[in-house]
């Protein structure tokens, strides 16, 4: 692919408006919660009504150990005698000044009820941090914008927004990840469009030996009062972490769209649960008060992921493989994510394999693909869009209409996986369970060394039949039928029986499981434009600074005869395929052929099945030139490679051409004078649930 890019033309800067878009209710901003005294009001008498009395909280659990305590201890000149009824202790130094000594009578005073009761202290109790506990267990700087939080084991912080945590003593858990002292930095997101995000702090390894070094600590990051007044809240075993408001080219740019300026804001039915008025207003984070429950993990689940780590960590026979099924709406994402974060607690790297069309957690919606995890995933899937290893794209958020390219795309990518590598891999999957979807589950299952089926289910409906071992003698996939053995030759080279697995089933029982959430954003077509508004994000300077609409920014000119063109889901003829290309989003593909031209545009008559490097918007075609103008954010290194692009029924969000500033005029790629009422005008419905023709007689 010969690339030819010019030096970018200045524009004059275009002044940004606040413009509304139009909807049912006008969004409500927190800092306009803020400065509304009715509206405070109103929250206040609200949550003064649900709070409860104040009561000393046992606790439920017995208390668990943590590895390598005693080195820590040891280490540190600190023995750690019985755990108490609640969780805290008493401790021993071997140090004995004043120093030392003020700071064991301290902690003496911790262990009778969970609580201090010494008067220069303040309460530390566990549960949720909201109302006053949030005064007193946080302070702010607001020369530097930025907020210290002490957390005690157990306590938990749920909050809307996003923020930028540092772990400066001791350890908190988000999303089943542990960010501990001495890690770098990690960016939270936890926006309208998925359940909010919780912060939960874990036992420290190592006690605070004294208060001056506990006052060490903050000395960098709060001037003296501020620190005299957090010290009143810091135990021996208290974690301390930094907050600081977070800016990225991903959320400058989704903010820039009127419609998503609200995205990291409360929604309208958590506005009643917002903790108002604390050190942590002003930093992007919004704290819920109890009220909002925040991810629920049933014991079911509880026990699949300690199962699955337990694995992990174990000594088995090969890397496990681990495919993830269920029907839609029960929770497989987020429980992917965290059993990827829970496993980078323990191992450097995590690979994933991704087989939801619709749904797909690194890349625009349509691709499947194949990539390595080694950072945490805390926040949905648009806030961490990356380049897979592998990828191709099928062009469609369900493979419905064609389950052979299906199975095929999956099978390619898994053969490209080096069979040596030793990390854990995740089969994500559809949400389709029923008719040929239950069958190609069937054939995943068959044509992977899967070494455990994890399937989410909720109680009152009827879904698939569990997917387990003895259940899998006797049932019939899309491409294979008991035995089996032939549909394994082609991965294993032998004739060995079928492998046994592990089948663990979960229960989801969070609210409205089952059912696809109502609230702005929360649809997955607007989650699908989300994952799509993300990864054009990456077209913006990395350097803070106003967002630039994408028809500001110079195109790559592609030569015609150097790319060829394919539509993936249905026939375009060749007088039409310039117009169906238009202004849409392109797979960035690599043929194994050379692109053989005879002076004008190639077409492919089918779909290939080929590797994908990336997403260009082909905003336009000259044909007077014979190129094509493409925006990518591919680098040109990798672009060299790229010689087709595909076209699939994957839309570019509407906001892209309706909302971007700076277009005089008529707006191009727009048009009204367009009628439903036309037969043919809509779009066309498939019964997933029916044999095709060219499907009779493969049962």
């Amino acid at each position: 692919m010969k690339v030819n890019k010019h030096a970018e033309v200045k524009h004059k800067s275009h002044k940004w408006k606040d413009a509304k878009g139009k909807r049912c209710r006008p969004p409500v901003s927190f800092s306009n919660v803020n400065s509304s005294p009715v509206v405070i009001s109103m929250v206040k008498e609200h949550q003064e009504s649900v709070r409860k009395k104040p009561s000393v909280k046992r606790l439920k659990n017995k208390v668990k150990s943590v590895s390598n305590h005693k080195n820590s201890s040891s280490e540190s000149g600190i023995k750690k005698t019985h755990a108490q009824a609640n969780g805290s202790s008493v401790f021993t130094m071997d140090n004995d000044s004043d120093d030392s000594q003020d700071w064991k009578e301290y902690s003496q005073s911790v262990h009778g009820n969970g609580m201090e009761t010494s008067d220069n202290t303040e309460d530390v109790r566990r549960g949720r941090l909201e109302g006053e506990a949030l005064h007193h267990c946080a302070q702010r700087d607001d020369r530097e914008n930025r907020t210290v939080l002490v957390m005690q084991k157990d306590q938990t912080l749920c909050f809307r927004g996003k923020c930028l945590l540092t772990c400066l003593y001791g350890r908190v858990e988000v999303m089943g990840f542990t960010i501990e002292e001495g890690q770098q930095s990690y960016s939270l997101f936890s926006p309208a469009s998925h359940c909010p995000l919780s912060i939960r702090g874990l036992e420290s390894i190592r006690a605070l030996e004294s208060r001056n070094e506990a006052s060490h600590i903050l000395q960098k990051y709060l001037p003296q009062a501020s620190r005299k007044k957090l010290l009143k809240s810091i135990t021996t075993n208290s974690s301390i972490i930094l907050l600081e408001p977070i800016e990225t080219p991903m959320t400058r740019f989704l903010s820039s769209f009127p419609d998503l300026s609200e995205l990291f804001n409360l929604p309208m039915t958590e506005l009643m649960s917002a903790v108002l008025d604390t050190p942590l207003n002003g930093l992007g984070m919004i704290p819920l008060d109890s009220c909002i429950e925040g991810l629920k993990m049933s014991k079911s689940y509880r026990h699949a992921i300690n199962t699955l780590v337990s694995v992990c960590k174990g000594d088995i026979d090969g890397c496990p493989v681990i495919l993830v099924c269920g029907t839609k709406n029960v929770g497989k994402s987020t429980f992917i994510r965290v059993l990827i974060n829970t496993l980078l607690n323990y191992t450097a790297s995590v690979d994933y394999l991704e087989g939801d069309l619709g749904q797909t957690e690194f890349t625009p919606a349509g691709c499947l693909s194949l990539l390595t995890v080694r950072e945490p995933l805390l926040g949905p899937p648009f806030t961490h869009q990356q380049t897979p290893d592998h990828m191709i794209y099928y062009g469609q958020t369900s493979c419905n209409s064609d389950l052979d390219r299906y199975m095929e795309s999956l099978k390619s990518l898994w053969c490209r996986r080096s069979q040596t590598r030793e990390a854990p891999i995740i089969i994500n999957t559809m949400g389709w369970v029923k008719g040929f979807g239950f069958k190609l589950l069937v054939d995943m299952i068959r044509f992977f060394p899967v070494s455990h089926v994890v399937q989410l289910s909720h109680s009152g409906v009827n879904q698939c039949p569990a997917l387990t071992p003895d259940f899998l003698r006797t049932a019939d996939g899309f491409q294979t039928h008991p035995p089996a053995q032939t549909a394994l030759d082609e991965f294993t080279e032998s004739h060995s029986p079928p492998r046994i697995y592990s089948h663990i089933s979960i229960q989801a029982e969070f609210q409205g499981v089952g059912s696809q959430g109502t609230a702005k954003h929360q649809r997955s077509d607007e989650q699908r434009n989300l994952s799509h508004l993300a990864y054009l994000s990456q077209l913006q300077c990395p350097d803070p600074g106003p967002v630039r609409p994408l028809h500001s920014l110079t195109p790559y000119q592609v030569p015609h005869t150097a790319i060829a063109l394919g539509v993936t889901h249905c026939d375009v003829v060749p007088s039409h395929m310039f117009h169906a290309f238009n202004g849409s989003l392109v797979g960035l593909c690599c043929l194994a052929e050379k692109v053989a031209s005879k002076g004008g545009p190639v077409f492919l008559s089918q779909a290939p099945i080929c590797p994908c490097v990336g997403f260009g918007l082909l905003r336009g075609i000259d044909m007077a030139r014979g190129l094509y103008f493409l925006l990518t954010p591919v680098d040109p290194s990798v672009l060299r490679k790229v010689n087709c692009l595909l076209l699939g029924a994957i839309s570019m969000p509407s906001c892209i051409f309706t909302t971007q500033p700076g277009i005089d005029g008529e707006m191009p790629y727009i048009t009204t004078d367009y009628s439903f009422d036309l037969t043919g005008a809509g779009k066309l419905r498939v019964f997933k649930g029916m044999t095709r023709p060219s499907q009779v007689g493969m049962q």
